[in-house]
């Protein structure tokens, strides 16, 4: 990624600024040069060069230490090499007693100032990687990390902000890929309790005997492997919050066990005898109809009805359009620094076939695609052409019939057990081309009783 540095070098000696412009432009850099310390404070008022290189002598003009000093007024951090072909002590100190990073002594070596560039933009990369950190940390679970510019999206982002402070439980109810957690995070860190736990507990994933451990904890002996006590995800989650995600999966027991705790604030260890109170915030989410789901008799009335005290409906990404553009340039934006690809934009002709498609994975299949989209480019903007791996609009497969006198679950079957045997049995890679999430992944992969 040399490429996405550029350095200026100042020298008055066209020979030598020339050859040292050409040196680093043969270890990738991108370099440009100017014969006088003016022409390099008005280039470093347009633009934040990576390094300066700058000459100590240059007539008719500011010299070297003064050059440096005007830039450094609008570029503090600027770091700055002056090069002299008069090498004292005197001159080392007056240049570094400056702000001068280094200096070097004329004639220079290729292989010297290799060496030193490479040096600096070591530990620029990484204080670049660390910029991106501090930002994720303050930005990844913040309400401003879920993008989108809909009204249906500001609707959330203003219900958001009004239930953050409150302790009422949310049912945040939407397709696989919609974000459901990252609504639930903005939640927790929007309000008051965003300083303590927030644990999220994928309900689809474990087995009823497993999850009920993982949720409310167990003693030692209650069951064979229960070696020592246990705290469950609930009373990790003390003082914060705890996200059960796909929380229609839970078995009948559960349900009641759980609506015990969101009545009472209390539970009960799995083997134990104590009853133990908690201090917990509940956040909720499923893809599924709940309402359907109790009017059948899977999920309780009760229950749902303590869930849903305040209800969030995420909608697809079909049906707000006008954010793929920006959710789309949102994940150019993080990937390339995550797979240190200089890829920095979209073409219209990319953006229009982002625009037609359906995304019935929603945010996730997208991010997915851009990913895909990015890691095949060799181009700073992604075009149309980066993306034909993408159905094209209203021309669904031909190349496929569908046999006669079968089920819909048994296609379904048949599509997510040719998939994962594709992916070698990658139950991530196989959820991102079916689409859905690796929690409905599982669910699927159980109810079918599919090989892993």
């Amino acid at each position: 990624m040399n490429a996405h540095w550029e350095i200026l070098v100042v020298d008055d000696e066209e020979i030598a600024r020339e050859s040292m412009a050409a040196w680093m432009r043969e270890d990738g850099y991108t370099v440009e040069s100017v014969a006088c310390g003016r022409e390099a404070i008005e280039r470093a008022k347009l633009k934040d060069y990576a390094i300066y290189f700058i000459d100590l002598k240059m007539p008719g003009g500011p010299d070297g230490i003064e050059t440096m000093m005007e830039i450094r007024k609008f570029r503090p951090d600027a770091p700055v090499i002056i090069i002299t072909a008069y090498a004292t002590v005197d001159t080392a100190i007056t240049a570094m007693k400056e702000g001068a990073q280094e200096y070097v002594v004329k004639p220079c070596s290729p292989a010297e100032i290799s060496l030193l560039v490479s040096r600096i933009i070591k530990v620029k990369n990484l204080q670049r990687e660390n910029i991106i950190l501090r930002k994720k940390l303050l930005r990844q679970y913040s309400i401003h990390d879920i993008v989108g510019k809909s009204a249906k999206m500001n609707e959330i982002f203003g219900l958001i902000k009004e239930v953050a402070g409150l302790r009422s439980t949310v049912l945040i109810q939407g397709e696989s890929g919609t974000g459901k957690e990252l609504v639930a995070r903005a939640i927790h860190c929007t309000g008051d309790r965003a300083m303590k736990p927030f644990i999220s507990v994928s309900c689809a994933a474990l087995a009823e005997t497993l999850l009920e451990s993982e949720l409310f904890g167990h003693e030692k002996g209650s069951f064979t492997g229960a070696t020592t006590q246990k705290k469950g995800k609930f009373e990790m989650a003390e003082g914060g919050t705890i996200f059960l995600d796909e929380i229609g999966d839970i078995s009948a027991k559960l349900q009641i066990d759980l609506l015990r705790v969101l009545q009472e604030r209390t539970l009960y260890r799995v083997g134990g005898s104590d009853e133990l109170r908690v201090d917990v915030r509940v956040i909720a989410a499923t893809n599924r109809n709940l309402q359907l789901d109790v009017k059948e008799g899977k999920f309780r009335e009760d229950l749902y009805y303590r869930l849903n005290v305040i209800n969030i409906s995420i909608p697809p990404l079909r049906d707000r359009r006008e954010d793929i553009p920006l959710l789309a340039r949102h994940f150019v934006e993080r990937q390339s620094h995550e797979l240190k690809k200089n890829v920095t934009e979209i073409s219209e002709s990319g953006l229009k076939v982002l625009m037609n498609y359906d995304w019935p994975g929603n945010a996730r299949e997208l991010e997915n695609a851009i990913e895909r989209a990015m890691v095949s480019s060799h181009q700073t903007v992604l075009s149309a052409e980066d993306f034909e791996f993408i159905p094209p609009a209203n021309n669904p497969a031909t190349d496929w019939r569908i046999p006669a006198n079968i089920r819909l679950d048994d296609v379904e079957k048949q599509v997510i057990a040719a998939t994962i045997r594709q992916t070698g049995g990658n139950i991530k890679q196989a959820a991102a081309i079916l689409g859905i999430d690796r929690s409905t992944l599982y669910e699927r992969i159980k109810k079918y009783q599919l090989p892993r």
